[in-house]
């Protein structure tokens, strides 16, 4: 069989179970199963794909009708330019969140918290691309931190990382330039009517506090301060509808400087204010 004679079933299969972006979904399987890069798929769609690949590619179909992300699939996500480990102990790195990394290199810091870590994307990011900075992930999953830990070693950030067991800022000690997070911030009712991948297969932890979704930024506000250094920054991931509000909440608090920053789709993404 040809790459296109297998890939096409599955396209229709998936289409029907109602994957949002079957081709593209069905592509990647294949290219990882192949062995080639997923761009130059095309240029494969008629080489002959060996039967244990074939059977292999099917079984990784199945687990997406199970309507299983493809990056925990495939154990994998881009995310800033580098490959970060995923697993469904940690949220997907998703590229809206890098909209957070963007906003924290526009600031000077050496050190940098990031609070509820999960696959270490932000931290980690932050000083890859801040060779001169040192970092502490906290989260309260240790399946999470065993994951963050994994990836520091991955995008060789490990020596200038550290992880730490923490409810919020509970086991947090010293004080940083930067505090960044993306907190669970999608409300219980919103969370039962997501799309099966993250609402199934993502740490509910990590998505909904309840049926507050305000909660943690006010929670955030109002402690943060005391771990930054003079003139430090929160920055904290939001949900698109968010924004007014998260902002009234640090400004509230007495934050300087509070800016709502827009994604790349021109949504409202981040909150950003300086210690007062």
């Amino acid at each position: 069989m040809n790459a296109q004679s297998v890939l096409l079933p599955a396209i229709h299969d998936l289409k029907t179970a109602g994957v949002q972006d079957p081709v593209k979904d069905a592509r990647l399987l294949l290219a990882h199963c192949m062995g080639v890069d997923a761009d130059r798929l095309t240029l494969h769609l008629h080489d002959d794909v060996a039967e244990r690949d074939v059977e292999r590619f099917q079984s990784l179909v199945r687990q997406r009708l199970q309507r299983q992300p493809v990056s925990q699939i495939l154990g994998r996500r881009q995310f800033y330019g580098r490959e970060f480990k995923v697993t469904p102990d940690v949220l997907d790195p998703r590229p809206e969140t890098e909209t957070l990394i963007e906003q924290a290199l526009n600031v000077g810091f050496l050190t940098v918290l990031d609070i509820g870590t999960g696959s270490g994307c932000l931290l980690l990011s932050l000083l890859a691309e801040r060779q001169d900075a040192k970092g502490v992930g906290v989260d309260i999953s240790d399946a999470a931190l065993r994951v963050a830990k994994e990836n520091a070693h991955l995008v060789e950030c490990a020596p200038r990382a550290e992880f730490v067991k923490s409810n919020w800022f509970a086991k947090v000690d010293g004080k940083f330039d930067l505090i960044v997070s993306n907190p669970p911030y999608i409300d219980e009712a919103e969370w039962l009517a997501l799309e099966p991948e993250p609402r199934d297969w993502e740490p509910k932890i990590a998505l909904t506090p309840g049926p507050d979704g305000v909660a943690p930024y006010r929670m955030l506000a109002s402690n943060a301060a005391e771990y930054l250094n003079e003139d430090g920054w929160l920055m904290v991931e939001i949900g698109w509808e968010q924004g007014p509000t998260v902002k009234a909440v640090f400004e509230k608090a007495g934050w300087l400087n509070v800016l709502v920053k827009q994604d790349l789709g021109g949504r409202d993404r981040v909150v950003l204010g300086q210690k007062p």
